[in-house]
């Protein structure tokens, strides 16, 4: 609700429909994410993260509060919107990374990448009913009171984490305040190629592809010319199918990188297809294969990371992967919004897919040389099966000794 909320103010109050001041709005969110993640894994890594996010939340509604009064009382400018946007991507930066960890201190580790999924279902079960809920506020009172209602909505999880019965989580080791710890977290990132290529795929769909707030208002208001309620259902639409994707991936126990590079590639022929789309009714339905694709990467990413790392270094990683996922839109906002001013929403769309197609090509090349992986596929119910050089090797020294016998 308040980021649909926040772009229609600023693309129909206090812009004429300006593509590019909504970029700007949206890339002052993300740029504290882009600027301040290595020190915020590093708090996420030593203090409880279940007070930690009742900080969080609650300075949202402080922050919703304020931009609500402002706009109630008419003297609302784009420098408030903006200042605020920073507030709100500042918090989310310690914010982000202290919700996905502790998800790991609710349930056993060999069930995180069910949990993750469940997370993001439950996220985007909010995503049905926020943005056409938000859309048929303003349509009705404005959008100033959606801010208002939101502060009461950032006290639920303040409320919520406070009556968790702490006997029943198992808290993460807190690390002890070190001198570089944050040099540490990048060391170990570096040394893992398989979270680079998630990193390096998920932040270039994320900063091109994933505008969705700022291009569906575009391409409903100037292409389609609907209004606000409209363009709210629009982001319900792509809820539905990324409840659908986060559900298919929790369904996953060990999610690789080749889920990831796969539902990239499907995303940017979908995102191409949304730029096609010749009436507001095709862009609703083919929306729902658009957010299925987005959130099987996004979940397949998450939980692929957070499996696979050291418990220790898992807020300084996730804090790393949240800052090139969301601090990439800085990047990109900007310049989505600038191709939409220039070239139409269409386009704006259009190039999303197509960045999301070739970084998810090449990182499947790179992948497949650097890791000497071959994929074998047979006619059966039997998974696919990954060699790599280990197994390779396996093989061969099996061959030989088979010839020695």
């Amino acid at each position: 609700m308040q980021r649909v909320a926040q772009d229609w103010l600023v693309l129909t109050v206090l812009t004429h429909g300006s593509g590019t001041a909504l970029g700007i709005t949206t890339a002052l969110q993300f740029l504290p994410i882009l600027l301040f993640s290595p020190w915020a894994g590093v708090i996420v890594d030593r203090v409880n993260r279940r007070r930690l996010l009742q900080f969080t939340q609650g300075m949202n509604g402080v922050t919703s509060l304020i931009l609500g009064v402002l706009v109630l009382t008419n003297v609302a400018e784009l420098w408030h919107v903006y200042l605020l946007a920073f507030v709100t991507g500042f918090l989310a930066t310690i914010d982000a990374p202290a919700r996905q960890t502790f998800v790991s201190e609710l349930v056993p580790l060999e069930s995180l990448p069910n949990a993750v999924g469940l997370n993001s279902a439950a996220f985007n079960v909010a995503r049905l009913l926020g943005p056409a809920t938000s859309g048929f506020v303003i349509a009705w009172v404005g959008p100033g009171w959606v801010f208002i209602v939101n502060v009461l909505l950032f006290l639920a999880p303040v409320i919520a984490v406070a009556l968790m019965n702490a006997s029943l989580l198992t808290p993460a080791k807190r690390v002890k305040r070190e001198k570089g710890q944050i040099r540490e977290g990048l060391r170990y990132v570096k040394n893992r190629t398989d979270i680079i290529v998630i990193m390096i795929v998920a932040g270039s769909v994320s900063a091109f592809g994933m505008n969705f707030q700022m291009t569906s208002a575009v391409m409903a208001t100037e292409v389609y010319g609907k209004g606000p309620g409209e363009y709210g259902i629009l982001g319900s639409f792509m809820a539905i199918g990324a409840l659908a994707g986060a559900l298919l991936a929790a369904r996953r126990k060990f999610p690789r990188v080749r889920l990831v590079v796969v539902s990239a590639f499907l995303f940017g022929i979908f995102d191409i297809a949304l730029g096609l789309a010749p009436t507001y009714e095709a862009f609703a339905v083919l929306a729902i294969p658009t957010g299925l694709a987005m959130l099987t990467m996004v979940t397949a990413a998450n939980a692929a990371i957070q499996v696979s790392t050291d418990p220790d270094m898992r807020g300084r990683v996730m804090a790393l992967y949240m800052m090139v996922y969301l601090g990439s839109n800085p990047i990109g906002a900007p310049i989505i919004g600038w191709i939409a001013d220039t070239f139409g929403g269409r386009w704006s769309l259009a190039a999303g897919g197509i960045v999301a197609i070739v970084v998810s090509v090449v990182a499947a090349i790179w992948a497949i040389k650097t890791w000497d992986v071959r994929i074998e596929a047979r006619l059966s119910r039997r998974p696919i099966r990954t060699y790599g050089p280990r197994e390779r090797a396996r093989d061969m020294e099996a061959a030989r000794e088979q010839q020695t016998d």
